[in-house]
């Protein structure tokens, strides 16, 4: 600026000086403001003989800006003082005079300005995750030149998680007290301590020695201070029967886990205490072999450097027990056959790890010194046991041999064909004592005798009595019991009812083979009943009405639409059909016949109704009861 530019800004500033309401200290610091607290009772000075204050500025040259200032003393003298707005170090002179214009104080004063904001300083943070007990240190590099004329106090700094703004309360000026770092530009470092888990941003300006605030620059500080999280999945302490692959899975929500290297975040396995398989990234996986129970213990480090510790690694997450069983099971049958339950087959099965699984196992059967495949029996599975039973009833005479498999935890299968004591499981059948069951039937009364083969009664057992009742009756079929007594012997009568086969069953005990009776049938023939309405019919006259039914006892539906034939004869001549007619649902049947004949004047004529049977009738062919009718 020149020298008249300058003198021109002092006039104007002086004049506002009259007017301002506040101004800076003028104590020789630096200021940003152009108004300058001035004490009247050091410059000038004060004294009782002045009548008139005067004033003069110099520039930082020496040179007077504008022309001397006036005031009268007697009243306030100035208090403030208005520099150009050009930063640099001004010189305010000012004396008093007395009435007669003789100079009576003097005094000078300084007042340094400066309103250039410096450039703004370069943050240096961290380029990684702190880890937990790391504290935060903030590193500056200096503003580039060129600096103000006031030079750096120092630095302000502000600490937010996302949401901030300057460090100071005026985006224009630092005070001292917002000013952190305050011993001017070498003082570029501080440390925040321990931060809160997350991301930190530290808003940071560089400060003049007139307090005002370069740029805002921001760095930022991340903290990681949680270690990673581990699963093993799939590892829920079951038994396996060969080498288990391991897999370790580290989680980290906030510094990661990506592979970074050797010295980055890395996932590692170790089996019983031996050497950790590692591996970087947040994946580590091994083999487990040898049967045993084996600890797995996996540790991971993040991106942060956070390790999972002792007490981490023992949590559910972080450790597993893998069991593994190589050795079957030993699988053997019972020592001998229980000879109240001959055909009770039982095997134990024992193993010294993982144990005898409750839920797999067999036993099978075939003929013995054959090649046939074993056929399974309905097994019963119990931890260490296999129970089945045999139906040796339903197998022919001969050696049986017996094939046991049994399974451990881990799945390990072994077969077994001995005996505890040794000796092959092998079963000569019959196992139980043979019985024959008798029976006939006789005037509707059905009964037999159970008798051992060696000989001798079988009392006190129930037999089964089966009637199998002819198509299209209802029910199909009929189940009785009865008990033998003393001497083997029961009895059944046989209820009414449709044409059946008649068979006995004993259903055999523990000890007692099966046995089933000869089978009888029972015919029974069609129950029919006839009417005629009038015992003597005129020829040509009224018509005899024949009415009657067919019994439809256990017949169910069977009867509707059956065919009836009505037969006559006459003394000397056989029966002969002369219509046939169908009865109804209920059985019941009606035909009207007219003697026309003269023929058949004082005959005496037999009637009769005839069913011979059908496709679907329980019954066998049956007739009526014949009635009398004379033709007159």
């Amino acid at each position: 600026m020149t020298a008249g530019l300058l003198r021109l800004a002092l006039a104007v500033f002086a004049a506002l000086a009259l007017l301002a309401p506040a101004a800076a200290d003028a104590t020789g610091t630096w200021q940003a403001d152009t108004m300058f607290d001035i004490d009247p009772s050091q410059v000038p000075g004060e004294s009782p003989q002045a009548v008139e204050g005067r004033y003069q500025l110099f520039d930082p040259q020496g040179a007077p800006l504008g022309p001397v200032n006036t005031q009268p003393a007697r009243g306030t003298l100035l208090t403030y003082y208005a520099v150009p707005p050009v930063p640099g170090i001004y010189k305010l002179e000012a004396w008093t005079v007395d009435a007669e214009g003789n100079e009576v104080t003097r005094a000078s004063t300084s007042l340094h300005f400066d309103d250039v904001p410096p450039a703004p300083p370069a943050p240096q943070t961290p380029d990684r995750w702190l880890p937990e007990g790391t504290p935060a240190v903030l590193r500056l590099g200096h503003p580039e030149s060129p600096l103000p004329i006031s030079g750096i106090r120092g630095y302000a700094i502000s600490l937010d998680h996302g949401s901030g703004g300057g460090p100071c309360a005026s985006p224009s000026r630092c005070s001292a007290a917002e000013t952190d770092l305050a011993g001017g530009i070498d003082d570029d470092s501080i440390s925040f301590g321990l931060l809160a888990e997350g991301i930190t941003y530290a808003r940071v300006v560089a400060v003049s020695g007139a307090g005002v605030p370069s740029p805002v620059r921001t760095a930022t500080f991340r903290v990681d201070t949680t270690p990673p999280r581990l699963t093993l999945p799939g590892l829920r302490g079951d038994w396996s029967n060969g080498p288990v692959r391991v897999a370790a899975f580290a989680q980290d929500s906030l510094s990661g886990m990506a592979a970074a290297g050797a010295s980055g975040p890395l996932t590692a396995i170790s089996v019983d205490g031996g050497a950790p398989a590692a591996a970087p990234g947040d994946t580590a996986t091994t083999w487990v072999s040898g049967s045993g129970s084996h600890t797995v213990h996996a540790f991971a480090r993040d991106a942060a450097g956070n390790l999972t510790d002792a007490d981490e690694a023992t949590a559910p997450s972080g450790t597993a027990v893998v069991r593994i069983d190589e050795d079957p099971p030993r699988v053997a049958f019972a020592a001998a056959q229980d000879p109240a339950e001959p055909e009770r087959i039982e095997a134990l099965v024992g193993d010294g790890l993982s144990g005898p699984s409750g839920s797999r196992g067999s036993i099978a059967v075939r003929l013995a010194g054959t090649r046939a495949r074993f056929e399974e029996l309905p097994t019963r599975v119990t931890a260490g046991r296999l129970l089945a039973r045999w139906d040796s009833d339903s197998y022919p005479a001969g050696k049986y041999e017996f094939l046991a498999t049994g399974y451990d935890l881990a799945g390990n299968a072994a077969t077994g064909t001995d005996r505890l004591r040794g000796g092959r499981m092998v079963l000569v059948n019959p196992l139980k004592a043979p019985v024959s069951l008798t029976a006939k039937l006789a005037d509707g009364r059905f009964g037999g005798r159970l008798r051992r083969t060696a000989g001798g009664p079988v009392a006190q057992q129930r037999i089964a009595v089966i009637e199998t009742f002819a198509v299209g009756a209802e029910p199909q079929r009929r189940t009785s019991f009865r008990q033998t007594d003393a001497g083997g012997a029961f009895s059944l009568r046989l209820a009414p009812g449709p044409s059946r086969d008649v068979v006995a069953y004993f259903a055999g005990t523990s000890t007692l083979t099966r046995s089933t009776g000869p089978s009888a049938h029972l015919g029974v023939a069609t129950g029919l009943r006839l009417h005629a309405s009038a015992a003597t019919a005129r020829v040509g006259g009224k018509p005899v009405i024949f009415s009657g039914a067919v019994r439809t006892l256990g017949a169910g539906g069977a009867v509707e639409g059956l065919p009836v034939e009505l037969q006559f004869r006459y003394p000397g001549a056989g029966w002969r059909g002369f219509r046939t007619v169908e009865a109804d649902r209920r059985g019941r049947f009606r035909y009207a016949y007219r003697f026309s004949d003269d023929d058949s004047r004082g005959i005496r004529f037999l009637f009769r109704a005839h069913v011979k049977g059908r496709e679907g009738w329980p019954y066998e062919p049956g007739s009526s009861r014949p009635v009398t009718v004379t033709g007159g």
